[in-house]
């Protein structure tokens, strides 16, 4: 939303311009994770470290591990935006905290996941195919 905004404001003016449009604070992907495992009342913790780190659900299942095909080829340690110049010339502020945005796209994806399995449910009954079991 936040981004969107900016975007019509961006468009609203006289002159074409380049514009970072951040919010000036900076956050882990590892609170990222754990935020959404906080939305989603699923408790996490840590184990090992570095490249061999991973993340433990209360049954000791793993459910996220670092995977080095996503790292930068020079990875960069601090990466935070400066919008001084969207504050200034287009009146831009951030409206949307970090906690606000991790909680619309969690709910964003299970939304998609329930329409989906409502989805698969129905094509289910309709073609009554004994091989697919899905349950709601």
């Amino acid at each position: 939303k936040d981004y969107v905004r900016s975007m019509w404001l961006m468009l609203q003016q006289d002159h074409p311009n380049d514009y970072v449009v951040a919010t000036g604070k900076m956050h882990s992907v590892r609170e990222f994770v754990e935020q959404v495992f906080n939305y989603l009342e699923m408790p996490i913790t840590w184990q090992g470290s570095g490249i061999n780190e991973v993340g433990v659900m209360l049954n000791n299942t793993t459910v996220i591990r670092v995977d080095e095909r996503y790292f930068r080829p020079r990875e960069v340690n601090l990466l935070c935006g400066d919008a001084t110049k969207a504050h200034k010339k287009l009146g831009w502020q951030p409206k949307t905290s970090f906690d606000e945005l991790v909680k619309e796209m969690v709910k964003n994806e299970q939304e998609k996941i329930t329409k989906l399995v409502k989805k698969e449910n129905h094509e289910i009954t309709h073609h009554n195919n004994p091989k697919l079991k899905y349950s709601m």
